[in-house]
């Protein structure tokens, strides 16, 4: 019951705040998002990760033919649910200083966002977790197209566009693997994964699966539609995608591609490498030559994402683990940096980097906290970024040598352009777009301060996590090899 309270409690929130009225809106929101992060963080200290699914619910959906309303918790969902649940809040409060329009409708969609995004994490029935992959493209889609920038309307038809294609062939697989099932059916998940299916049937599937998820990360080349998506949206909006959506295409190679088709994985799963370290390359040459910041973070994410879609296909402890591990640390670094340029952005009115320089002269803790959170994202040791960037370098050099080499590259490309944009604008002569630049505001340091203290907590001691997937890794990599 907890996993249904976990699903249901950002939608009351929700609901709550859009009647609360322009005033008390963002008040809600906050509360709301609190509530649903004290309530992960008590599962989390009831879970037992040797135990496999917990917390779980099933309620007939469509009785007749077998699906359900279904949802539980493993170790790899609860580490993405704690991620989410710990996101929402700070992404909620990071847009106080912001008087949107609409306010109530604009903090209701963010916990309709996080509802969905709980719902794709811990359902355990396929049908179940389309509907919710489906779902958490509305409210961002929304939150796009009515507060976003000048481009927004074409930018986020696009978005959605490409969205919808990918997720057509995810629903032709699931319908397919349903009618696959023994005698009247069922869509849950670990049905799928007893299915035999031959090599060429694999192979459908997997490219399926691949294209769906590939376009929700997103990896090269189907990932067109991020860097303007994430510029011209709000900046929470923008944080949503970063650190939280695109975990989902993530973590659907994980629970459907790896088990349900391994031969395919076999087949196909060097091409799908050799794609997602083509985006590390790309992505990092491209967010070098960025002068936008906001438009250089989104190609930095989009090479980070390359690297944990890697790690997933080497089909490893190492590699699954990593992915993990980074998705939480990405999830934090991104959102901070995001925020932090939103902040430059408030007091400048410019992101470019040609017209900034010298803020650092006038704002020591805001120059410490951008250190910190970038220094993360550059995977310095005792970092958060260090630890899933280590385990999936040593997984993908052990799938291929060479691979790994030129992915290793990522450690020199990254230190570049993140360092560049530090550089640029926070040192060297004071520009006439800082004048009068003013440090953090309290609740600009409430946002950054949890970020900068679980960027010390998982690189100082990432078995926190760890040790709460290994179990159901082991037991995912378990049906892979059977």
């Amino acid at each position: 019951m907890l996993t249904l309270l976990l699903i249901l409690l950002p939608v009351i929130a929700a609901v709550i705040t859009l009647f609360s009225g322009e005033r008390l809106a963002k008040t809600v929101a906050l509360i709301g998002g609190l509530t649903t992060l004290g309530l992960a963080v008590m599962t989390w200290l009831q879970f037992d990760p040797a135990a496999g699914t917990q917390f779980g619910f099933k309620y007939a959906w469509v009785s007749s033919g077998g699906i359900s309303f279904a949802a539980g918790l493993d170790g790899i969902s609860l580490v993405l649910v704690l991620l989410t649940t710990f996101l929402t809040p700070l992404i909620v409060l990071s847009a106080f200083k912001h008087d949107y329009k609409k306010p109530a409708s604009f903090y209701a969609l963010i916990l309709f966002m996080e509802a969905a995004l709980i719902g794709v994490f811990t359902a355990t029935d396929a049908f179940l977790f389309y509907l919710f992959f489906e779902a958490a493209l509305i409210p961002v889609y929304f939150l796009a197209a009515i507060w976003g920038g000048e481009n927004r309307i074409k930018v986020t038809f696009k978005f959605f566009i490409y969205t919808i294609f990918g997720s057509l062939f995810m629903m032709v697989a699931l319908v397919y693997l349903y009618y696959q099932t023994p005698g009247t059916h069922t869509s849950e998940i670990t049905a799928f994964y007893q299915l035999q299916l031959s090599p060429q049937t694999q192979g459908f599937i997997f490219w399926a699966f691949f294209i769906a998820f590939a376009i929700k990360m997103p990896l090269f080349p189907f990932h067109t539609w991020q860097p303007d998506t994430y510029t011209e949206s709000p900046t929470a909006a923008t944080m949503l995608l970063s650190g939280i959506m695109l975990k989902m295409g993530v973590y659907g190679l994980i629970r459907f591609l790896l088990p349900i088709v391994p031969q395919g994985m076999e087949s196909w799963g060097m091409m799908a490498m050799i794609l997602s370290v083509i985006g590390i390359i790309y992505g990092s040459i491209i967010a070098i030559q960025q002068s936008d910041m906001k438009r250089l973070i989104a190609y930095s994410s989009f090479a980070h994402v390359g690297l944990m879609a890697a790690g997933v296909f080497s089909y490893s402890v190492n590699g699954l683990q990593g992915a993990l591990i980074q998705m939480l640390a990405h999830g934090i670094n991104v959102i901070g940096l995001f925020f932090i340029i939103d902040i430059i952005y408030s007091r400048t009115k410019t992101r470019f980097l040609d017209q900034l320089g010298g803020i650092s002269q006038s704002t020591p803790h805001l120059s410490i906290y951008f250190m910190i959170l970038l220094l993360g994202s550059v995977a310095l040791p005792l970092t958060n970024g260090f630890v899933g960037e280590f385990l999936l370098l040593s997984s993908v050099f052990h799938y291929d040598g060479w691979l790994g080499a030129i992915a290793g590259l990522t450690i020199i490309l990254g230190s570049v352009y993140m360092l560049r944009l530090f550089q640029k604008s926070m040192f060297g002569p004071r520009s006439k777009w800082v004048e009068g630049f003013q440090d953090l505001t309290a609740s600009e340091s409430a946002v950054l301060l949890p970020l900068v203290i679980m960027v010390f907590w998982i690189g100082i001691y990432p078995n926190t996590f760890l040790k709460l997937t290994e179990p159901a890794v082991s037991q995912l990599l378990q049906l892979v090899n059977n």
